[in-house]
């Protein structure tokens, strides 16, 4: 197995470090000119410290990548991106695109690599960085897990991790020492991955209306997580801010066939909802990829017990 360890900021990784109970985080690149096709989703990613520090300092798993405007990446992951708030944020990628003679406005597309799972290491916990690290690496490099300097960093990583951390960490420890062979995890989606996830697999489009303006998008649960649903791609739509509300309130539904339904007790109850009704029957927009695409389960779940007929 290949697993990716990176070069990371200092401060981004300490400020993290403090944070409690994050079930992902955004390492982010202050460059949005670049894709990230180092390594699988699942596969171990790991956090190493710059000069003077030289050393990995925690590590996750790559769940997915994408390049997003830096209020969609805040707005997605908020503290989890490292920096206390959007405007702090700005100036550490100001600082990276000075740095490169990158643009210095006020607003920036940035690269954004969404990690699950993360474990961040105290200073003692700290492990050498590979003996074989080349200098003139900038972002980083992809290392065989199996053998070598690479599979020395995935086997310290797991031992610091493995009394500390969640049981699938515990699992992945076990696994290895058991059958001698590293494995890919599959990445468990924050609600921040997720908002992406949906956002992306919709080509940043309304399900229903074809909207494209992102700010005025949003991703609906079909089966909110509250209720048992799961932060996966298939229980999410991407829907204009609006028909959001509408749906989550039961005045509008998603049919197991992907038609739009509006319900009667909107005209009822507000004399209005010419701007919907125009919509009704209409097959919505679906991802490219089958698993992406709606369940049908959730749907049928959403008309019977949130819809009102």
């Amino acid at each position: 197995m290949v697993g990716f360890i990176a070069t990371t900021d200092f401060d981004w990784y300490s400020y993290l470090r403090d944070q409690r109970d994050l079930d992902e985080v955004n390492f982010w690149q202050p460059s949005g000119g670049r894709g990230f096709h180092a390594i699988a989703p699942g596969a171990p990613f790991f956090f190493k410290l710059k000069s003077p520090h030289y050393a990995i300092g925690g590590f996750g798993y790559f769940a997915r990548n994408s390049v997003l405007p830096d209020w969609l990446a805040w707005d997605s992951f908020g503290r989890a991106n490292g920096a206390p708030d959007l405007q702090a944020m700005r100036e550490r990628i100001r600082k990276y695109r000075r740095r490169f003679g990158g643009e210095l406005g006020d607003g920036f597309h940035i690269g954004c690599l969404m990690i699950s799972q993360p474990v961040f290491f105290e200073e003692r916990d700290w492990i050498p960085q590979p003996r074989d690290w080349a200098a003139n690496i900038v972002s980083g490099a992809t290392y065989n897990l199996d053998s070598g300097e690479g599979q020395r960093v995935w086997l310290e990583c797991l031992a610091r991790a493995a009394t500390r951390q969640s049981a699938e960490i515990r699992m992945v420890a076990e696994e290895r020492a058991r059958y001698g062979e590293p494995v890919l995890v599959q990445p468990r989606l924050g609600q921040g991955t997720f908002r992406i996830a949906v956002t992306d697999a919709y080509r940043r489009a309304c399900a229903v209306s074809g909207e494209h303006s992102l700010p005025v998008l949003d991703v609906a649960h079909i089966k909110p997580y509250g209720e048992g649903g799961e932060h996966e791609i298939s229980n999410g739509l991407l829907l204009r801010t609006d028909i959001h509300r509408l749906f989550d309130r039961g005045y509008v539904t998603v049919t197991p066939d992907y038609r739009f339904e509006v319900s009667r007790l909107l005209r009822e109850e507000y004399e209005n909802g010419r701007t919907y009704y125009a919509l009704q029957g209409q097959r919505i927009a679906l991802p490219r990829l089958p698993d992406d695409q709606p369940s049908t389960l959730a749907l049928r779940w959403h008309n019977n017990q949130v819809f009102k007929t």
